[in-house]
């Protein structure tokens, strides 16, 4: 079995929703799991919250709806640290955030390991 670590979104604080860059899943035929570890290290504002869920796509361009089991259960409201591995479903995929509240403020970075 081969693995492999990456930094899939650098650490910064987000004030809005967004989307990492395409991630390559190297090895798709021998990756079954790909990893993820969000490390949520400063959150600010009045009722902050940020969802976050992983999308799909065969070419890096156009990306599907995450289904449910590609998003995290719960929405992050304070610091916090949280892994769970998603089943490959295509050769790329993105992790979109959605950041809601009155001024919210997420510092974040998260870490990927394919397996």
């Amino acid at each position: 079995m081969t693995v492999s670590q990456g930094v899939a979104v650098a650490s910064g604080a987000r004030t809005a929703s967004g989307a990492s860059a395409a991630r390559a899943v190297s090895g798709l035929s021998t990756v079954g799991q790909i990893g993820l570890a969000v490390n949520v290290t400063a959150v600010s504002g009045t009722t902050p919250s940020m969802s976050l869920a992983v999308e799909w796509s065969s070419d890096g361009t156009t990306f599907g709806p995450a289904d449910v089991a590609d998003t995290f259960a719960a929405a992050f409201t304070a610091a916090s640290l949280r892994a769970k591995a998603f089943t490959a479903k295509a050769p790329f995929y993105r992790l979109v955030w959605t950041i809601t509240g009155t001024t919210p403020s997420f510092t974040f970075d998260v870490t990927e390991v394919q397996y």
